[in-house]
C-alpha cells in the first residue's frame, strides 16, 4: 500500500463515522484553541509592554520618597542626582499626575472623555480606532522631564529650572495632545486654560507613539510647582532618574538608595526607595513566563485528554476492523503498512481537529485581546504553524500503540474474528 492509498482509506474511515470523529476531535479542538489564545495574548501583552518600556527609554530608576513633616524633598534629590555626574545620571524628574480640566477654545478635556467609550464601541474587529481625541494625561515634571522619559523636542523649549523656581504657569505638550487641542496650528506661545488658570505652551515634543490609542504623545507636562494651583499643594512622592547606561543604572540605584536612607534617617523621618526599570522589566518577564507556564499547563491537560481520546477511539477502530486487517495480512500486507495506515488515520484526525482549533483559537484570541487587554491581537504565523504541527504530532504519538497492536494481529486469529 502506498501513502496515497493510506490517506484515502484514512479519509474514508473518518467520514464513515462523522459523529464519532467529531466528538473525538473535540478535545484537540479545545486544547489547540486554548493554547493559541493563551500564547498569543501573553505574547501580545509582552510586546506591548516592551514597546512602552522602550518608548519611555531604558535605564530608568523609579524613586519613591516621602518625608513625614510634609517637606518637599525633590530639591534635595535633584541636587544629589545632578552631583553624581553625567557618567552616572542624565536627569531626574517628578512623575506626579495632575487632575484638571484643560480647555482651549471649543476643545475641552471633559468632553474628550466621552470619546473613549466611542472608541471601543466603534472599533472594528481588525483595528482599534486611534483617530479620536482622547483627554490628555497631565504630569508634573522638572526641566529634565524629556531626558528622563525619552522625549525629543519638535518645537519650542523644555521646561526650565527658572520656570519651576519662579512658579511660572507654562507647559510642554506631547504631539498627540497638541494636535487634539490645536489641530495643525502652532501651539507654542498660545495659552491653555487649566482649571481656569492660564498656562502658556512653551514647547511640543516629537511624536514617538502614533499607533496606540492611549498614546504616550497625549500628555501635557507642567512644572511640578504648579501642584499648588492644580493639586492639593502637597509634596510629590514619585520620581524618575535617568541613568547614563545599563551599567550605570546599578551603581546609580545603589547610591540613590544610600542617599535616601540618609535623608529619611533610615525610616525615622520618612521613607524612600529606588528601583530600576531594568529590574522591573525582568520581574515582569518572569511573571509573564510563570503565567504562560500555568495557563499553558491547563491547556496541555486538555490536549492530553484529547490525545487519550484519540488513542481510545483508534483502539476501538482496530477492534472493529480486525477482519479487514486479517484479510490484508493474509494477502501479503506487511506489518509496516498496517502501522502506517493507522498512524496516518490518527494524524489526520488530530490534524483536522487542529485546523478547526486554529480557526476557533483565532476568534478567541481576537475576543480576548479586545475585551480583556484592549489590544488588537492576531496569532502569529509561528504560533499557527506550531499549533498545527503539535496537533499532528499528538495524533502520531497517541496513535503508535493502536497502530502497533493492529500490526501484531495474526492473520488466522484476525480472520476468525466476527
Amino acid at each position: 500500500m502506498n501513502i496515497r492509498q493510506a490517506f484515502k482509506m484514512a479519509w474514508k474511515s473518518i467520514l464513515g463515522k462523522k459523529g464519532r470523529s467529531m466528538l473525538t476531535m473535540l478535545g484537540i479542538i479545545i486544547g489547540i484553541a486554548a493554547v493559541m489564545t493563551i500564547v498569543s495574548v501573553v505574547n501580545g501583552q509582552n510586546q506591548q509592554s516592551l514597546k512602552q518600556f522602550e518608548a519611555m527609554g531604558t535605564n530608568r530608576i523609579e524613586v519613591s520618597l516621602y518625608l513625614f513633616n510634609g517637606q518637599d524633598a525633590f530639591e534635595d534629590l535633584y541636587n544629589y542626582c545632578n552631583s553624581l555626574g553625567s557618567d552616572l545620571v542624565l536627569g531626574v524628574t517628578p512623575t506626579g499626575y495632575a487632575s484638571a480640566t484643560v480647555v482651549y477654545g471649543t476643545k475641552n478635556s471633559v468632553a474628550m472623555q466621552k470619546n473613549e467609550e466611542t472608541m471601543w464601541n466603534s472599533s472594528s474587529g481588525d483595528q482599534i480606532r486611534t483617530d479620536l481625541e482622547l483627554p490628555p494625561q497631565l504630569y508634573y515634571g522638572s526641566d529634565q522631564y524629556g531626558i528622563c522619559n525619552n522625549f525629543q523636542l519638535e518645537k519650542g523649549r523644555e521646561l526650565s529650572h527658572l520656570d519651576i523656581r519662579n512658579y511660572n504657569q507654562v507647559c510642554v505638550m506631547g504631539a498627540r495632545a497638541a494636535k487634539n487641542f490645536f489641530g495643525y496650528a502652532d501651539p507654542v506661545g498660545k495659552e491653555l486654560s487649566v482649571n481656569g488658570y492660564p498656562f502658556k505652551v512653551v514647547g511640543v515634543y516629537q511624536e514617538k507613539d502614533p499607533d496606540s490609542p492611549y498614546s504616550q504623545d497625549n500628555i501635557i507636562v507642567f512644572p511640578y510647582t504648579a501642584n499648588r494651583l492644580l493639586g492639593d499643594g502637597g509634596s510629590i512622592s514619585d520620581f524618575v532618574v535617568k541613568a547614563a547606561s545599563g551599567e550605570a543604572t546599578t551603581e546609580a540605584s545603589a547610591r540613590i538608595n544610600s542617599f535616601l536612607n540618609g535623608l529619611t534617617a533610615n525610616g525615622e523621618k520618612g521613607w524612600g526607595n529606588a528601583y530600576s526599570n531594568n529590574q522591573w522589566q525582568a520581574s515582569m518577564n518572569e511573571q509573564a513566563a510563570m503565567m504562560s507556564l500555568v495557563l499553558g499547563g491547563i491547556a496541555a491537560i486538555s490536549l492530553l485528554v484529547g490525545g487519550i481520546g484519540i488513542m481510545n477511539i483508534m483502539l476501538v477502530t482496530v477492534t472493529e476492523r480486525t477482519r479487514e486487517i486479517g484479510i490484508r495480512r493474509a494477502i501479503g500486507a506487511q506489518r509496516s503498512s498496517i502501522v502506517t495506515q493507522f498512524l496516518i488515520e490518527a494524524a489526520m484526525l488530530c490534524g483536522i481537529g487542529g485546523v478547526i482549533g486554529i480557526g476557533l483559537g483565532t476568534i478567541t484570541t481576537r475576543l480576548a485581546g479586545t475585551l480583556l487587554v484592549k489590544m488588537n491581537i492576531w496569532p502569529s504565523l509561528g504560533i499557527t504553524l506550531g499549533a498545527f504541527l503539535l496537533s499532528v504530532m499528538l495524533g502520531i504519538l497517541f496513535g503508535i500503540y493502536p497502530a502497533a497492536k493492529a500490526s501484531k494481529l495474526q492473520p488466522v486469529e484476525a480472520l476468525r474474528a466476527e
